[in-house]
């Protein structure tokens, strides 16, 4: 049976009706979408934003340059080795880094936040607080120093600011809180430190050596390390607590190093302790001349003419405190003044006796 004129004009307008229809869907979806008003940023988001804008300026990225030499010219050139960050501490250019961001370098370039750069002088370090000094050329009004606060009243759930230059990315900002107090972390001189603050603050490779900050964005602590199973930014962080680095940093920028009170000792190894069954606490194997310990009397142990060792003494107590390690030994010597006087007692041959040292600068 042949189509009717009048079903085939049904047939091709119902296609052209229904594109067009599509048409004018896709032009109303391709408009812009009106913007939902919003409310004022929180307190929360408020301060965040301005601890960000007022202490950024204070922070700096660190290039360390190590020398390279071309296998056929002979030449030397510097070439880039590290990435780190630090801060600003006062309006002289001094800025405080970690010692591990600039260890085994040949030289280092300051960046501040304007991105103006600066080669950097090396003023002094504390490896076994892990903080190092370095000082630039800046104008003075480039340099705004990190407000300084204080670690020892701190609480377990206060708000922290982290601001670095993670993986080389210029300034980042992290927030946390604090997680715990007086941790006790190893430097890379195998010496602990002590007050170590814990935060879970995103810290990552790169924010070494910046500012751990309250949230009146005072200085609290210098991020040093993370613990993390991956390596990534999910463990745990620690600073350096602010006390500890105001106490570091002026003799650092006075001595170039930290003068420290002394007893003027070389110790044994615990192996050596153990070896010779001897109590916990420090084996004398050695005593500088005109040294604390020498001048109170104190005997090394040593080998005779026989090859025998001979019995000397062990360091146990420092007034009433065990010390088990030189380590624990030297962290109570800190907490003293070249030219105090310290009650030692002393272990030899199954027989303690208390000895009365002075003190002098390491």
């Amino acid at each position: 049976m042949p189509v009717r004129p009048r079903q085939v004009l049904r047939a091709t307008r119902l296609p052209a009706t229904f594109a067009l229809l599509l048409i004018a869907l896709t032009l109303a979806g391709a408009q812009p979408r009106p913007v939902t008003p919003r409310g004022p940023l929180d307190a929360q988001e408020q301060n965040n934003i301005a601890v960000f804008r007022k202490l950024s300026p204070s922070v700096v990225h660190i290039t360390t340059l190590a020398q390279q030499r071309d296998f056929f010219s002979r030449n030397v050139t510097e070439v880039p080795s590290g990435t780190g960050s630090g801060f600003l501490w006062d309006e002289q250019g001094h800025i405080v880094t970690n010692f591990h961001v600039i260890r085994g370098a040949s030289a280092a370039k300051v960046t501040l936040s304007d991105q103006s750069s600066y080669d950097a002088a090396l003023v002094g370090v504390d490896p076994d607080r892990d903080l190092a000094v370095l000082r630039i050329a800046a104008p003075r009004e480039k340099l705004q120093p990190v407000p300084m606060g204080a670690s020892k009243d701190l609480q377990v759930g206060q708000t922290v600011y982290a601001i670095g230059n993670p993986f080389g990315l210029d300034q980042t900002l992290t927030r946390g809180i604090v997680s715990a107090l007086n941790r006790e972390i190893e430097s890379m001189t195998q010496r602990t430190i002590r007050g170590a603050i814990q935060t879970d603050a995103a810290i990552n490779p790169g924010n070494s050596g910046g500012p751990l900050l309250d949230s009146a964005g005072r200085l609290i602590g210098v991020n040093t390390s993370i613990y993390s199973p991956s390596g990534g930014s999910n463990g745990i962080g620690f600073a350096i607590p602010a006390d500890e680095v105001n106490r570091v940093v002026p003799q650092l920028i006075k001595h170039g190093r930290v003068i420290r009170p002394a007893l003027g000792l070389t110790a044994g190894t615990d192996q050596l302790r153990q070896v010779l069954r001897l109590p916990k606490g420090v084996v004398l194997i050695g005593l500088r001349p005109g040294g604390g310990a020498q001048r109170a009397g104190l005997q090394p142990f040593m080998r005779g003419r026989d090859g025998r060792i001979v019995g000397g003494d062990v360091i146990t107590a420092v007034n009433g405190k065990p010390v088990g390690d030189l380590d624990e030994l030297l962290n109570e010597l800190e907490e003293r003044q070249v030219g105090d006087k310290v009650t030692l007692s002393v272990w030899n041959g199954g027989k303690t006796r208390q000895v009365q040292a002075q003190l002098t600068s390491d």
